[in-house]
């Protein structure tokens, strides 16, 4: 099953990527949460914020 997908800003020719997630993944918050991050660059605390997401939506 898919869990999540990346888009490339620059194979989209727009301003940032996406991180996004499909129905699959765990990442369930009450009756409301996000799917899908912008992101414009990577530095290590995105990437630390980014293991987190993909561990909470594979568990």
């Amino acid at each position: 099953k898919t869990i999540l997908f990346f888009q490339s800003a620059g194979k989209f020719k727009v301003r940032y990527a996406t991180l996004g997630f499909s129905e699959n993944a765990k990442l369930d918050q009450g009756q409301m949460w996000p799917n899908a991050y912008a992101l414009t660059s990577i530095d290590a605390a995105t990437e630390k914020e980014i293991i987190r997401l993909i561990k909470l939506a594979v568990s």
